[in-house]
């Protein structure tokens, strides 16, 4: 099974021993975004996925070993071919309305989610049918043996295999849902929702923890709060003196320039994330200027990484120039395809410009205006390709509106865009399987559209293939060509720190995503 090396760069546990007081309490955070988008299959936004694991169960989860657990699912078996593969849900396991969860509330789930998710799309290439064997018990049935299955529906990242109702899972996943009903260990308050203001979760009492100890995103979810509220705070400053004077308990993403001040306060714990994100710009295929590939590659070699790590970061010991798009460190790390890239050659890139016949069509960049971490890479990225010979409209707007724009395919002119930039956490990017941005299926990738068959031939080959000489091969050739077709251009690597206060009670080992079963307060 393989291990997985997760770590979120905007993502701040808040956990705490299982054997915590009974006390009613209520937690006030600050997330690093406001949320709009609440169906978790259909936006990949990492405050989308937050949400989920509020609201949502999964079957698999992954532990602090990096390993693979049961979650929903109580036991399971494969048979000797390894093409059938039979999960049996716990008992006991119930929606917030009260009904039971069923095994073919997880085989719509399940459906749904492999429709949007890069290693769920491979899966479903693999599967013959699933059954469903009684009301907890189904299997999957592949036509080949499919090595990752349980990291695909285990994985903890976007897009997670979160399960829901039947009738919800139904839903097109390429529209949004309009039903929150979950299973998770807490219910979301529609009721109180205050969009750009408030969000509230309270603990459902019906939730039934698994009996092991919590541990990263697996084991017993035992939920000591009854009340979480997620409020937003634009304004880092204003975050900064809230949790500074009490008022707030905790701020998942905190930029650099704000942790000397709260390094000082003995009221504050500082919580320093010790894997990294990679931040990475991406681009519209579909419409000019970058349905040119050509035109992509002269933005690659205009690219500088040191100038986006300096304006997002700025202080060296948290970030790292990387040109592994897997990321630097890690079994796939490789810099095949990236010579001569991202290095703001400004003078190629405009040579590539006109031999690629560039007409000075406009380049629309979105660009977030309340996401500290990466609302500076829109600037940085519209003066280097400026310098280039691009020309270059930023348009700034808030995260979710951005995210729910970058699901159009329009034209700029029509409320669509050609390009934007944002920040992937390890866990997401690990390998060609993993990677959503290297989906490259045409109208079934995610937001940027590539449309290249060798790139889908490379991963159908990396999820077949069995021992690591192999698979290193196969990534180094699809990194190789994911550069060529410019899927997506890596621009280096950053740490993130998020901060809690004093009398918040956190776990030593620090899981993937934020969390919010287990945490208390004294």
């Amino acid at each position: 099974m393989r291990r997985l090396l997760v770590a979120s760069a905007l993502a701040l546990s808040a956990m705490a021993p299982s054997f915590a007081s009974p006390q009613a309490q209520t937690l006030k955070a600050v997330m690093h975004s406001d949320l709009k988008a609440l169906d978790p299959i259909w936006s990949g936004a990492y405050i989308t996925r937050n949400y989920g694991y509020l609201v949502y169960d999964v079957l698999f989860a992954v532990d602090d070993k990096f390993q693979v657990k049961p979650q929903m699912v109580e036991s399971y078996t494969t048979s000797d071919d390894g093409l059938a593969w039979t999960f049996k849900l716990r008992e006991g396991l119930e929606w917030h309305d009260g009904q039971p969860v069923t095994a073919e509330d997880c085989i719509a789930s399940l459906k749904r989610w492999s429709a949007r998710d890069s290693m769920g799309q491979k899966l479903a290439q693999s599967i013959v049918e699933y059954k469903v064997v009684d009301p907890r018990t189904f299997q999957i049935v592949l036509k080949e043996k499919f090595g990752a299955l349980l990291e695909a529906i285990g994985k903890p990242s976007v897009v997670v295999p979160f399960m829901m109702p039947k009738r919800v899972a139904e839903t097109d996943p390429f529209k949004q849902i309009d039903d929150y009903i979950g299973s998770g260990p807490f219910v979301f308050k529609k009721d109180e929702w205050k969009p750009g203001e408030k969000l509230v979760f309270t603990k459902f009492q019906k939730y039934k923890p698994r009996p092991e100890p919590a541990s990263g995103m697996a084991g017993g979810k035992v939920v000591s709060l009854d009340r979480v509220e997620w409020l937003t705070i634009v304004d880092p400053e204003t975050a900064i003196n809230a949790l500074l004077n009490g008022e707030i308990d905790m701020i998942e993403a905190v930029s650099a320039d704000h942790l000397p001040l709260l390094e000082k306060d003995k009221g504050v714990k500082v919580m320093r994330y010790r894997t990294s994100g990679q931040y990475v710009f991406r681009m519209n295929w579909l419409q000019p200027p970058f349905n040119n590939e050509k035109i992509r590659q002269a933005a690659a070699v205009a690219l500088n990484q040191e100038d986006f790590l300096q304006a997002s970061v700025g202080d060296k010991r948290l970030y790292k120039t990387c040109k592994a798009m897997f990321t630097c460190d890690t079994p796939y790390a490789t810099t095949a395809g990236m010579e001569g890239l991202v290095e703001g050659n400004a003078a190629k890139a405009k040579q590539m410009l006109a031999e690629a016949g560039y007409d000075g069509t406009p380049v629309v960049i979105l660009a977030p205006t309340d996401l500290a971490s990466i609302k500076q890479l829109g600037p940085v990225a519209k003066a280097l390709l400026e310098r280039a010979g691009f020309k270059v409209d930023l348009q700034s707007l808030d995260w979710q509106t951005m995210n729910v724009r970058l699901q159009k395919k329009t034209p700029p002119s029509d409320g669509g865009w050609n390009a934007f930039s944002t920040s992937w956490s390890q866990v997401d990017i690990l390998d060609p399987l993993m990677t959503p941005f290297l989906l490259a299926n045409c109208d079934k990738a995610r937001a940027g559209w590539p449309c290249d068959a060798e790139v889908e031939k490379l991963r159908d080959q990396f999820a077949r293939a069995s021992g690591d000489a192999e698979k290193k091969k196969i990534a180094e050739e699809t990194q190789r060509r994911a550069m060529q077709v410019v899927t997506h251009i890596p621009l280096g690597e950053w740490y993130g720190s998020g901060a809690v206060r004093s009398n918040v009670q956190l776990r030593e080992v620090l899981p993937p995503v934020t969390s919010f079963w287990g945490i208390t307060k004294k």
